[in-house]
């Protein structure tokens, strides 16, 4: 693995967050002293050198520079709030253009943030012109990879029985079903996946459940079984509460698609076939 891909994938993924509305974001805090600046005075300079290019790239600075202020643990139990933000994406991007770049990392940061903004703004553009079922394949894939990502960090947190883990999470997601529950709502036959059966929107809703579950694992340092299985119920209550203060549609009660995704698959696969 190159440099570049090292710090892509261990430095600046492991830092990032995923806040109550499945926004991604990174704490000046921690990117900081991933940057390698020991001074905050020192770095909160170059923040402010990122504001003001943001301002003059006509984008709105409160959107990308979100006032974080936190209290911390000092010796004997005593607090001090201390200064922080959340930074999105293109704010981090920023801060590394007018970091010091004598700096190794700065110039990785320089490139990683420029490649992932640009990446996030096609994706962006791409998704608004799908399909719905496009929209389901695209959906399912970010599932598959969110999912893959949670099974790790599930093991790593002590737990052995996976299907009872995602079991936990649909429970509290789905205000109670199992993943067999949904499966026979859905009146799917033998083998059939649940999440094949899903429409772009319930598909949406799991992603956040799987992306908030993993953080929380990794935050809360869980490292026994029912802590885990625990915190994916929870977590799966605290989404299903998101989505009914947002006027939204419970999961369980959103339209199972007429074609699994499966099916979608094999039939793109013999229009290629027939189209060459």
């Amino acid at each position: 693995m190159d440099i570049l891909k090292s710090y892509d994938e261990i430095i600046f993924n492991q830092i990032k967050h995923t806040d109550e509305e499945g926004k991604e974001y990174w704490s000046a805090r921690e990117l900081q002293r991933v940057l390698e600046y020991t001074e905050w005075r020192k770095f909160k300079g170059v923040i402010e050198r990122a504001k003001v290019a943001c301002f003059n790239s006509k984008n709105n600075i409160s959107d990308h520079f979100v006032g974080a202020d936190k209290m911390i643990k000092l010796a004997k139990g005593a607090k001090r709030e201390v200064e922080d933000y959340k930074l999105s994406r293109y704010a981090c991007y920023l801060i590394a253009q007018n970091g010091d770049s004598r700096k190794k990392v700065i110039a990785f940061a320089q490139t990683y943030f420029a490649i992932q903004t640009r990446k996030q703004e096609l994706s962006e553009m791409n998704y608004n012109s799908l399909t719905e079922d496009e929209k389901r394949l695209y959906m399912r894939n970010q599932v598959r990879k969110g999912n893959y990502n949670l099974n790790q960090t599930a093991v790593k947190s002590g737990v052995k029985d996976l299907s009872r883990f995602h079991n936990a999470g649909y429970k509290g997601l789905y205000n109670g079903e199992s993943a067999d529950d949904i499966f026979k709502r859905k009146k799917l036959r033998y083998r059939e996946d649940i999440l094949d059966n899903m429409g772009s929107e319930e598909l949406a809703d799991n992603i956040f459940r799987i992306a908030q579950t993993d953080a929380k694992l990794k935050r809360d340092n869980v490292d026994n079984e029912y802590a885990a299985n625990s915190t994916h119920y929870e977590v799966g209550k605290i989404v299903r509460k998101a989505i009914k203060e947002a006027g939204g549609t419970m999961p369980e009660d959103l339209p199972t698609p007429n074609r699994s995704l499966k099916k979608l698959e094999k039939e793109n696969k013999l229009i290629k076939s027939n189209n060459k």
